[in-house]
């Protein structure tokens, strides 16, 4: 008798289905269209009109046959033209960009492109849900560096102690989902020296960089010694409120530009022709539109930091992006069930701190809440926080 090693792959085993999409479905599944949705990291209002309509143009005029692989030449030139006047550095389109279907991709892309299986990716915790099953789906081993509350802040001698031979990267997310934290130029500047001491590749997640509150976003590949070693990825979904168009970017030296691509090439061929050729309208926004988004967004911060402690939770104040985590000790129950019942009595969708953790154990006592609503979506939802019931 043949003994069966199982249909699948010891991979595809060692990590779960994304915890944030799976909240999403579970309150429509138990409430439809009045389900609120703190959950998953979206927009519940509308693209801005000059972007929907490029969009539209784009398809009229006939872009919607293959565009060049890493990407069409209109959106590339636009991503160098932005990241010069915002970041003040030069990258050159043709050989150092590559556009992918979402950060997701992205970041899978570039971690296949630059580790082996054996070497080690180092990851602060908590982190955005992807990063860790990505070192697993490469072959590498995650190591984790805990962020701790409340300024979310990692111990340099632990992060130091980290780094080995076998350190092939590190990832940064500034700034960071699901925390707020913004990295400071001494905490990059600490990260590029170990970087260059132990010859590690930065790969740096800059998805909410017009969303800081307070401090300054700062890209670790303009610090001296860095750009050779970074890959920067960026992209449309937060920004311009497009998380559905999944489009998203790489910058990188040439050599390791070349590298993702190859590997860009034979996971999605390409991202959307039209949806790239719009891309580039939204790119070249002027700087009113983004002064106009932070402001937006702080309000909705404020509104959402309130009522979070009107409703029992210690929230930490996010420094950028737009979540909220918080603490769930007065609760009385675990980060898991206190989710679920959320979405039960209240019709309220968030994220378990688990999720977010190697060691689900870590984030027990956490919830995530996003706040990138209509403030109608808010005021709904602090009215049913308000009737959220505390286990005796």
């Amino acid at each position: 008798m043949v003994m069966s090693r199982g249909m699948t792959s010891q991979k595809s085993r060692a990590f779960s289905e994304s915890v944030i999409r799976e909240m999403t479905r579970l309150c429509l599944a138990e409430h439809g269209s009045e389900c609120v949705n703190l959950a998953q990291g979206f927009p519940d209002f509308a693209a801005p009109s000059e972007l929907k309509e490029a969009a539209i143009d784009a398809i009229r005029q006939d872009f919607n046959q293959y565009a060049t692989t890493w990407g069409a030449k209109v959106m590339r030139d636009a991503i160098a033209d932005k990241t010069r006047h915002f970041r003040g550095m030069a990258v050159d389109p043709e050989t150092e960009i590559t556009v992918c279907c979402g950060v997701t991709e992205a970041m899978l892309s570039t971690i296949l492109a630059v580790v082996d299986p054996g070497d080690e990716v180092i990851i602060f915790e908590p982190f955005y849900e992807n990063y860790g099953p990505d070192c697993i789906l490469s072959g590498a081993t995650p190591v984790v560096i805990p962020l701790v509350p409340p300024d979310w802040r990692f111990d340099p001698e632990q992060l130091r102690q980290a780094f080995s031979a076998k350190t092939r990267a590190i990832i940064i997310n500034t700034p960071h989902n699901p925390t707020g934290k913004v990295y400071t130029r001494e905490e990059l500047g600490f990260i590029g020296s170990l970087c260059q001491e132990f010859d590690t590749l930065a790969i740096t997640d800059e998805i909410y960089e017009h969303l800081v509150y307070r401090g300054e976003h700062l890209s670790i590949a303009t610090l001296d010694g860095m750009r050779e070693r970074t890959v920067t990825i960026n992209g449309l979904s937060k920004t311009y409120s497009v998380t559905g168009w999944r489009l998203a970017y790489t910058i990188a030296p040439a050599d390791i530009t070349n590298a993702i691509r190859k590997v860009h090439d034979f996971v999605t061929v390409g991202a959307p022709h039209p949806l790239q050729v719009a891309a580039a309208t939204a790119l070249r926004f002027p700087d009113r539109y983004y002064i106009d988004l932070l402001n937006a967004y702080r309000e909705r911060r404020e509104f959402m930091l309130e009522i979070l402690d009107g409703a029992g939770f210690k929230a930490y104040p996010p420094d950028g992006a737009y979540y909220v985590m918080t603490e769930i000790d007065s609760f009385g129950e675990d980060d898991v069930a206190l989710a679920h019942r959320m979405v039960k009595d209240i019709g309220l969708a968030t994220v378990p701190g688990s999720s977010f953790y190697l060691d689900p154990a870590r984030g027990r006592q956490q919830i995530r809440f996003s706040f990138p609503k209509k403030m109608d979506t808010l005021r709904r939802a602090a009215d049913r926080l308000k009737t959220l019931q505390r286990v005796a």
